[in-house]
């Protein structure tokens, strides 16, 4: 984690003012590591009908076969209740299930409790949404992190960095980066200060704080770490590679169904049943955030068996093979991650922009509109039953 000088530092919830909580699901079957089963979990559902339905579909106070809810923005989901409802099955969208594990979702408002549809509008191929994740007592996992996905996880906030479409209207306190130009020189963009952010955040008594720095080569020494960061955590562009002999590869075939998982320190070798995977750091299998392993959670997501009888149940026979080209990668992450942390904790935050000197300038405090979603007056979003609903 950064040093700082002095702790008058900005809070992440001023500098990027407009958050939204997580979307709640509300039930597990809607989302599945793989697309296939999303689809045969749907036509089962479509398949059924009366009370067999409803018990599959696992109704909350939120949802049930009978509510009446609007399309989700963006995409062709139907509207009608799903009591009486047919057809084929949405096409699935990929989504962060949980951190570092891309899965997929059927994107039907009518499947989801509080789907968030604000930060529906603004998903696109140019946004970056940044996940708060809560420190855990003695963690060392990142504070924050971020991702082209749509993020499903809780309980940290998600904070957009475009308010609209398009990298539209950045989700930063206005006035803030034609002050951070005229104390650093040069343009800084919006996703730089996200880069900047990733990189130096850390928690304070009031949430989490971005210490700023008027310093030009610091700035420039803390951007290419940031962009770094940000480019594995999104892992988009070129795909990220260790070194020869650092890679991971199946040094034993994965059977069709592995039952256990279990990791030898020593020999650096993850253990699926009799296969193997090697080498694989130390320093990627005990990568946590908020105190969870990510590597154990990705395996428990894929691994641990449904109620029988329900529609989660309906999942592959066998291990595909893109989960193993997914695990290989996602070792590949967490280990140039942990690399990184040792950059992180010589980033010593000198001659900082403080809240007090924002303040001073005007940037500080926010309007009130920038904590609220921007307007959307440009399209018609399909409301409940087939009725559009203007925004």
């Amino acid at each position: 984690m950064p040093s700082v000088t002095h702790d008058d530092a900005p809070l992440l919830a001023d500098l990027m003012p407009w958050s939204v909580a997580p979307p709640r699901p509300g039930r597990g079957w809607p989302t599945a590591p793989d697309e296939a089963s999303l689809k045969a979990r749907w036509d089962a559902l479509m398949k059924a009908e009366g009370p067999a339905r409803e018990a599959l579909f696992v109704p909350t106070r939120s949802r049930t076969l009978h509510s009446a809810v609007g399309q989700l923005p963006g995409g062709p989901s139907g509207t009608g209740r799903l009591a009486r409802a047919g057809g084929p099955c949405p096409e699935p969208v990929r989504v962060l299930a949980a951190p570092f594990d891309e899965q997929w979702l059927i994107p039907d408002h009518r499947l989801i409790d509080a789907a968030r549809p604000e930060l529906w509008r603004v998903a696109d191929a140019r946004q970056i949404f940044a996940v708060e994740t809560p420190a855990a007592p003695g963690a060392t996992g990142p504070l924050l992190l971020a991702s082209a996905l749509l993020p499903l996880f809780r309980p940290g906030r998600v904070r957009p960095l475009y308010r609209r479409p398009g990298a539209a209207e950045p989700n930063l306190a206005p006035g803030l980066l034609a002050h951070l130009a005229t104390r650093l020189g040069g343009s800084p963009e919006p996703v730089d200060l996200l880069a900047w952010t990733v990189a130096t955040v850390r928690p304070g008594p009031a949430g989490l704080a971005v210490p700023l720095t008027a310093d030009a080569e610091l700035w420039a020494r803390g951007l290419d770490l940031g962009h770094r960061l940000l480019w594995l955590l999104r892992r988009d562009g070129d795909r990220p590679r260790l070194p020869g002999g650092r890679r991971p590869y199946v040094r034993a075939p994965l059977p069709p169904r592995p039952l256990t998982v279990l990791y030898d320190r020593d020999e650096e070798t993850l253990h699926l049943d009799e296969g193997r995977v090697a080498p694989v750091p130390p320093e990627a299998w005990d990568f946590e955030v908020s105190g969870v392993r990510v590597l154990e959670g990705w395996f428990a997501a894929r691994m641990t068996e449904a109620e029988p009888g329900t529609l989660a149940a309906i999942r592959p026979a066998d291990w595909p093979q893109a989960w193993t080209s997914e695990l290989l990668e996602l070792i590949t992450v967490l280990a140039l991650l942990a690399e990184l942390g040792p950059r992180r904790a010589e980033l010593t935050v000198t001659a900082q922009v403080t809240a007090a000197e924002l303040r001073g300038a005007g940037v500080l405090p926010v309007p009130d509109a920038a904590r609220r979603p921007a307007s959307v007056l440009d399209h018609h979003e399909e409301g409940p039953e087939g009725q559009f609903a203007l925004l």
